[in-house]
């Protein structure tokens, strides 16, 4: 049963294509590592990640962390991850479990860093954060950050990236009924929720880059592992498929082979209990 304030159609959303998540999506920079550990103070015991998807923010904390902790609602991203983990020896302390990010399997104060890459805009947010303090430590530090999409590259391949998710918006809001589509938050309030919520002492907000590799066939991989996209598939609509194809033909021509160093510009709201 879903803990109220949760949404089954925001868990769905992350069904069935966790493998072009976990391939195209890129994990978490070190430089969240960085940053968090330096508002800590010290080198976390636990990390929960929640909404952790595939690992793809959680494996960052391998070596940085005592112990870690994956917190992921949806079965297919959660089997991903652990898949992931049974590849690697040395992952015996990281875990993956199933959990709501208002009703954490979480002892109260227990937690050092509390982490939601991605994620957050996805939870209902009082009561996300009510529970997120619940299980920090005194001194603990709660970090929601996320990249802009798409990633820089060049104005119109970036234009035509935005135009293909506005269309599978479109799609969606004329083949779903509103009550039956996934929820955002919007992701602009995250500082103001962190503020109005009382439970931290500091907050702020961080604005950090990360360059990576990237090639025509991830660039495309990225705009096609989008949740609003791959909702349309899953609806058995065929209206993206020209789109797509015409997006695929711009940024094959704009990287022309090549492998480019591609900007991914991150925002980070972060609070101290």
């Amino acid at each position: 049963m879903i803990p109220e304030g949760n949404l089954r159609s925001n868990v769905d959303r992350f069904t069935g294509f966790e493998n072009e998540y976990d391939r195209y999506r890129p994990e978490a920079p070190p430089r969240v590592i960085d940053i968090i550990t330096g508002y800590l103070g010290r080198k976390p015991a636990v990390v929960a990640d929640i909404g952790c998807g595939t690992g793809l923010s959680t494996f960052i904390w391998k070596d940085c962390a005592e112990r870690v902790i994956g917190v992921e609602p949806n079965d297919d991203m959660r089997r991903k991850a652990l898949e992931k983990r049974a590849s690697h020896s040395d992952a015996e302390h990281l875990s993956f479990v199933p959990g709501y990010s208002n009703r954490l399997p979480l002892e109260s104060g227990t937690v050092d860093v509390v982490t939601c890459s991605q994620s957050f805009h996805w939870m209902e947010p009082v009561s996300t954060l009510r529970e997120v303090a619940r299980t920090l430590k005194d001194g603990g530090v709660f970090a929601a950050y996320d990249c802009d999409w798409p990633p820089t590259l060049h104005w119109s391949v970036e234009k035509a990236y935005n135009e293909l998710v506005e269309k599978a918006d479109r799609i969606i809001s004329q083949l779903v009924k509103e009550n039956d589509r996934a929820k955002k938050w919007n992701k602009e309030e995250h500082l103001n929720n962190l503020r109005d919520s009382g439970l931290f002492r500091f907050v702020k907000e961080i604005v950090f880059h990360n360059i990576e590799a990237c090639d025509a066939e991830r660039y495309v991989g990225l705009a096609i592992s989008q949740g609003g996209v791959q909702t349309v598939f899953k609806l058995g609509s065929t209206a993206l498929n020209t789109d797509i194809e015409a997006f695929r033909a711009n940024a094959e021509a704009f990287f022309g082979g090549r492998t480019l160093e591609v900007m991914f510009s991150y925002r980070m709201r972060l609070g101290v209990k």
